[in-house]
């Protein structure tokens, strides 16, 4: 797989990395171990090199999975993990300080088997800690080897530029896909102004632009989706004409729904790079794939949605 560049400091990932949230966490009862396990290797093997996680998916037992499933082949991946929550439960609000991250760094290191952190995200901005100290003590972690680039997630565009001006961001984490296009007004351009690279999640609109979920679709118990108005029965239905739209596009293009959505992203900007996430092998090959799709064909294609 071709590999891209996220920020101007040398983190070069694959062109489509793996969002493993969902292995543990957020759509209902985790996947067995093993099959995470096989999972995860089977990405690897199939030219995936930038693997997503961070302390609130469990909380701790995403990371403690894919510490043991990369161990055997740390120094050929890139690792991103997150810190930014009270003892890493999203429930309880955010906790940004310095002595917070320090903790969570050294508890995420142990807990992915490694002696660094390629990606050190701020999950969410905590209103209460100045940016300037967040970035500050990254930058701190970065000196003593502990952490090698400093992540953004949800972040507003003045808090980008505050934590920017102290250590420089690699990377920022937000919603994007063909169902979403917020960033466009300001983050992307902002992104580019400062070389700060992009990492879409939920870039298949958590899984509805894969056409595999229309408005009869009942979600499992534990699965956020049952409370996200999006995908509320009626709301589904009403936007079921974009998945059909990119179905008729995949049909000419002999792909799937997903893999134009996924190649739309990436002909966007050469420093974009989703995180699609699934605990299916055929789905998980079918993201791969879309890294060989025509991106500038489906740039042309899509334009009027």
């Amino acid at each position: 797989m071709q590999k891209r560049r996220l920020g101007h400091h040398g983190l070069e990932v694959s062109a489509i990395g793996f969002g493993c949230m969902g292995l543990s966490f957020g759509f209902g009862p985790p996947l067995d171990k093993d099959e995470a396990t096989s999972l995860i290797r089977h990405a690897f093997e199939q030219g995936v090199t930038f693997f997503d996680t961070a302390e609130a998916y469990g909380p701790f037992t995403n990371e403690e999975l894919l510490g043991e499933a990369l161990a055997p082949i740390r120094n050929k991946v890139v690792i991103a993990t997150k810190f930014g929550f009270k003892d890493g439960n999203p429930m309880a609000g955010t906790d940004s300080r310095p002595e917070r991250i320090r903790a969570v760094a050294d508890a995420s290191l142990k807990r992915l088997r490694t002696d660094h952190i390629d990606l050190f995200y701020q999950h969410r901005v905590d209103p209460a800690i100045p940016m300037e100290d967040v970035a500050g003590t990254v930058k701190d972690l970065i000196r003593e080897g502990k952490v090698r680039h400093f992540g953004l997630s949800e972040a507003g565009l003045q808090s980008i530029r505050r934590a920017h001006a102290v250590q420089p961001v690699s990377a920022l984490q937000n919603e994007y896909s063909l169902w979403w296009r917020a960033p466009e007004t300001d983050a992307l351009p902002l992104c580019e102004e400062l070389g700060i690279g992009f990492v879409p999640f939920s870039p298949l609109g958590k899984g509805f632009l894969t056409g595999k979920i229309d408005g009869s679709t009942k979600f499992a118990n534990g699965d956020f989706r049952n409370s996200v108005p999006r995908f509320s029965a009626q709301n589904r239905q009403a936007n079921q004409r974009l998945v059909d739209l990119l179905s008729s596009i995949a049909a000419t293009k002999h792909t799937t729904p997903a893999q134009i959505a996924l190649g739309w992203l990436l002909a966007q900007k050469s420093w974009i790079v989703p995180i699609p996430g699934t605990t299916k092998r055929a789905r998980l090959d079918e993201n791969i794939g879309a890294a060989g799709v025509d991106v500038i064909g489906v740039l042309l294609q899509v334009r009027v949605i």
